[in-house]
């Protein structure tokens, strides 16, 4: 026999240990692959644990029960999205109404502009009978919403299932918050208790500070855009006025867009002019917000690069769609935290290339 054929005595046991790691491999990503949407609702249910904690536990000092501390931080904070929620959607689908109504209008002054401006003749009529839809259209998209709505009810009921598992989620992270962490940290040595604590301790500070600051800043906003709504005589002034603090402070960089985009049809369908002085002040202010109030008022926060942060919010939008983009903006404060305490780093050589001032910076040192 060539003992040169003969496989080494370990050979069995090798290949059998990498198929068994190769099963587990593929048998774990099936699970979490599965379980995708339950992980996100426990991670998005964490991240609004972070941010309550804080209130929770003043109540708690104050004499609350933690668990009656919870419940009424969480309805306070579920009521205010429902009303606005609530408020936001009888506005945009009168507007939509309105729009609809003065389609014709905004048409007839579109096709004479054109054709004063370009010598043409085009007529209203010509244009409509273009535009028109088929009864038979009509009737075929009757028909799809029909076999939709099925899927529609599906989509609800899942929808309310979420909404449901997040709050209660949030709830039990934080009623129970030190039983769990207790938990934790029996499975872990002193040493690694210690990081496990700081690290908490820091990203509930980190997303609560974060939460605060933007709850200032968009009260502040709201009461600006409410007094100038109201000046301007623009209708639904004060549900457009949150409409804009809200969304303009927790998503950042787009929102501000997206904010400003209802209140100035809202104002365009009422005078032109209107629209365009309110578009000047929602820019003005915004300036202000940024350069001004934003850096005094989120002193004690995380500060962000805006290249970081709009990076951020894309790679939120795109893991967890709108509830991703919510959340984009805490969640990097809190890692960049993280990472800025626990990180060491090297002192930077002199270089014409590395000349610019460094920021002036606070940083907590973690405790270990």
């Amino acid at each position: 026999m060539n003992s040169k054929n003969t496989l080494p005595s370990c050979a069995p046991r090798l290949i059998v240990t990498v198929l068994f790691a190769v099963f587990i491999t593929i048998a774990a990503s099936y699970v979490l692959l599965q379980l995708t949407d339950l992980l996100s609702w426990i991670l998005v249910s964490l991240f609004l644990s972070f941010a309550l904690e804080p209130l929770v536990t003043q109540l708690v000092h104050r004499g609350w029960s933690r668990n009656l501390a919870t419940g009424f931080v969480l309805f306070v904070f579920s009521g205010l999205v429902i009303l606005l929620v609530a408020t936001m959607i009888p506005l945009v689908v009168q507007q939509i109404t309105e729009v609809v109504k003065q389609s014709p209008a905004w048409l007839t002054s579109l096709i004479s502009y054109i054709n004063n401006a370009a010598g043409t003749t085009i007529s209203q009529a010509d244009v409509l009978e273009k535009l028109a839809i088929s009864d038979q259209a009509l009737a075929r998209y009757a028909s799809s919403i029909a076999d939709n709505i099925v899927g529609f009810g599906r989509q609800l009921f899942y929808t309310l299932l979420q909404i449901l598992a997040i709050i209660l989620f949030t709830f039990y992270f934080v009623s129970d918050g030190p039983y769990l962490r207790r938990v934790i940290c029996s499975f872990l040595s002193p040493k690694h208790q210690k990081i496990v604590l700081s690290t908490w301790e820091l990203a509930i500070d980190k997303t609560g500070g974060y939460m605060v600051s933007r709850l200032i800043l968009g009260a502040i906003s709201t009461i600006a855009h409410y007094i100038i709504l109201v000046i301007l005589g623009v209708p639904f002034a004060l549900p457009l006025a949150i409409w804009i603090g809200v969304v303009s402070q927790f998503l950042p960089i787009i929102g501000t867009y997206i904010a400003a985009a209802l209140p100035l049809v809202v104002a365009l369908l009422q005078s032109p002019s209107d629209a365009a002085l309110l578009a000047v002040f929602i820019i003005a202010y915004q300036q202000v917000e940024n350069y001004i109030l934003g850096p005094k008022i989120a002193a004690h926060t995380m500060e962000l690069h805006p290249a970081v942060a709009f990076a951020a919010v894309i790679a939120g939008a795109s893991i967890g769609g709108i509830v991703g983009a919510f959340i984009a903006l805490p969640v990097a404060a809190m890692l960049q935290e993280i990472a800025y305490v626990y990180v060491s780093r090297n002192e930077v050589i002199e270089s014409k290339l590395t000349q610019a001032a460094p920021r002036k910076r606070k940083r907590k040192v973690a405790k270990t």
